[in-house]
């Protein structure tokens, strides 16, 4: 069920100190404001200036003076954020913010000693991630959306804004008669999460007023789902063996073989297939019925290739 603001931070109970990953936006201010306000002196600001546009020097500045108003200190960092060759401008500024805050962290392990990071994420945001997974065709891990707590890194992270909608964030701010930046990317209509957020968002709010709460749910399910799947993954997994026994593969149903395969390909190759490789791949499993018969497909960013009984897999 969705919360109100000041609920879920009374229900936030992270081990202290904590950092805040703050960009200065609406959320991450409102979510700084109040863990600085509840723990004073056990917090420290998290800033990412990912360089990619002209006003991410203001965005710091107005970190600064906020960081300063509540004593709170502010680490920042610098990374280059522009996405290579296929990636997402979204997935590249993830992954060089999620390696920004773990970079902090470690450098100034000495002196703040944290391992705990909150992030200000809420109900819409994950209402957003789950509609984007569905436009894509997602599974189960990709529907399970945004978790409240996981860890990385050696790092406990924690969002828990996530069943606070985001009027109400923005509206506990206001009334506290606190300012924030907004980014100019958030309102470019070029990003599927921008229209998302634009169009499908408020029309969801006229026909189902509870949308939130009941997409909540299903995310729930689907992340209850996907860890199920990854314990049969593991224990199929240790039952053919690494690398795996073409003839075990061929003894289980399709739809077993093909989530074994996905766990052994992300767990020991650290990639993933699409389903058109992954369908490919099975197709010449169920085909391989003699000693000539090769196999080498590419999957993901590697090479799955016949050795014999077994299957390899080399970058």
């Amino acid at each position: 069920m969705t919360q109100s603001f000041d609920a879920a931070i009374a229900a936030f109970a992270p081990r202290l100190p904590l950092g805040v990953g703050f960009s200065g936006g609406a959320d991450s201010s409102a979510l700084l404001t109040a863990c600085a306000e509840r723990w004073p002196g056990q917090v420290a600001a998290l800033h990412v200036h990912h360089g990619l546009q002209a006003a991410a020097d203001d965005f710091v500045r107005h970190c600064q003076a906020l960081c300063a108003r509540l004593s709170v200190p502010l680490l920042v960092r610098h990374v280059d954020a522009r996405p290579a060759a296929g990636q997402s401008p979204e997935d590249a500024a993830r992954q060089a913010r999620y390696g920004a805050f773990e970079a902090l962290v470690s450098a100034h392990q000495t002196q703040f000693a944290i391992k705990n990071i909150a992030l200000a994420q809420h109900a819409d945001d994950q209402v957003e991630t789950l509609l984007l997974a569905l436009s894509r065709g997602a599974g189960v891990a990709g529907l399970a959306a945004m978790p409240m707590h996981w860890q990385r890194a050696g790092l406990h992270w924690h969002r828990p804004l996530l069943r606070v909608a985001g009027r109400d964030v923005r509206q506990w701010l206001r009334a506290r008669g606190e300012h924030w930046v907004e980014d100019p990317t958030n309102q470019d209509p070029r990003y599927t999460r921008n229209r998302i957020r634009a169009q499908l968002v408020p029309a969801l709010q006229e026909v189902f007023p509870h949308f939130r709460d009941t997409l909540a749910r299903s995310a729930a399910h689907a992340a209850q789902a996907s860890e199920l799947l990854l314990e049969l993954g593991a224990a199929d997994l240790a039952a053919i063996g690494t690398p795996p026994r073409i003839d075990a593969l061929r003894a289980l149903s399709p739809a077993r073989q093909a989530n074994v395969l996905r766990h052994w390909l992300r767990t020991c190759h650290a990639t993933t297939p699409s389903a058109a490789q992954l369908a490919e791949l099975q197709s010449q499993i169920a085909a391989c019925r003699t000693r000539g018969h090769a196999i080498r497909i590419r999957v993901g960013r590697a090479w799955v290739v016949r050795e014999g009984a077994l299957l390899g897999c080399y970058n």
